[in-house]
């Protein structure tokens, strides 16, 4: 199973979407708040290059937003 990690916000409905998909996959991942911790946002941006949420990391496989193909893909679900 690979390692996976959400960058999100509380209020980001893509955020939402995206933890939505893992649970209807049984994906397990880290989530973190970026609003409310500083060292995971300069890691999501660092990593991304981007300030908006969520950023999800698959392995080491960045995915902007809630790309569910990519997603999909990635972890290798149907």
């Amino acid at each position: 199973m690979p390692s996976v990690k959400i960058y999100t916000t509380p209020s980001c409905v893509f955020c939402k979407m995206t933890k939505e998909f893992f649970a209807a996959h049984n994906i397990a991942y880290e989530e973190f708040n970026v609003a409310a911790d500083a060292q995971a946002r300069e890691e999501m941006i660092s990593k991304s290059g981007q300030f908006g949420v969520p950023v999800t990391d698959v392995s080491g496989q960045l995915v902007i937003g809630f790309d569910q193909a990519r997603l999909t893909e990635l972890l290798g679900v149907k």
